[in-house]
């Protein structure tokens, strides 16, 4: 039992500081705006998508990698691109477009459920919540799982019960992040975006080299 326990608690422990919530908070804040309840609506759709991201990149991952002949390097550039891009969009968006976010977050009051579970899975789970960082973290916790019968389904549910760990604590943090970006101010909010916007730009460059680096020993 004890193991299982070390798993549980190993899965958020590893996947907590990739995904690092805080730092997507002032574009959550940005889609989801002051409104409490499009912020309620918004953070438990963002963290249910990211436990399902997190559930079925530890239980299947691997399996339909192999399915489709798709190697966890090429995973890694695929996902860098997606993510350098999305740093790349943030980090040259002007001030207008802060004005229309805005407009449109104020607008989304009204917003039915299914119009909400569209805007929460992109940009804000994927790729800047649980991108191809977490998702290549995920597939390797899943294969360490043991492959006997018995042993794989109390592993999955571990594994199911990690996954909901840190989607809550994603849930927590997002509700949350307008009281945050108050204390920054409008100012300081604006300087955090936009070094966030570089440290994504850099993490998704560093994923890529990451992925071709790997690519490269391959062929070797």
């Amino acid at each position: 039992m004890a193991p299982f326990i070390q798993s549980l608690v190993l899965v958020p422990f590893t996947l907590l500081p990739i995904i690092n919530p805080l730092s997507t908070a002032p574009v959550f804040v940005a889609t989801a705006g002051r409104n409490r309840s499009v912020t309620k609506r918004l953070a438990r759709q963002v963290a249910l998508n990211a436990f399902y991201v997190m559930a079925v990149s530890m239980l299947v991952g691997t399996y339909v990698l192999e399915f489709f002949g798709i190697s966890l390097p090429i995973v890694r550039v695929g996902g860098g691109l997606l993510v350098a891009a999305t740093g790349w969009r943030m980090l040259n968006r002007k001030d207008n477009d802060d004005a229309a976010l805005t407009a449109v977050a104020e607008q989304a009051v009204d917003l039915p459920d299914a119009e909400i579970v569209r805007r929460s899975f992109f940009p804000i789970t994927f790729p800047l919540t649980t991108g191809p960082g977490t998702i290549t973290a995920a597939i390797a916790l899943g294969a360490s799982t043991p492959r006997t019968p018995l042993l794989y389904m109390v592993g999955a549910v571990v594994s199911l019960a990690g996954a909901a760990l840190t989607a809550l604590v994603l849930y927590v943090v997002f509700r949350n992040a307008a009281r945050l970006l108050d204390r920054l101010g409008e100012v300081g909010t604006l300087v955090m975006m936009r070094l966030i916007a570089f440290i994504l730009l850099c993490i998704g460059i560093e994923i890529m080299w990451e992925g071709w680096a790997a690519l490269n020993h391959l062929k070797r």
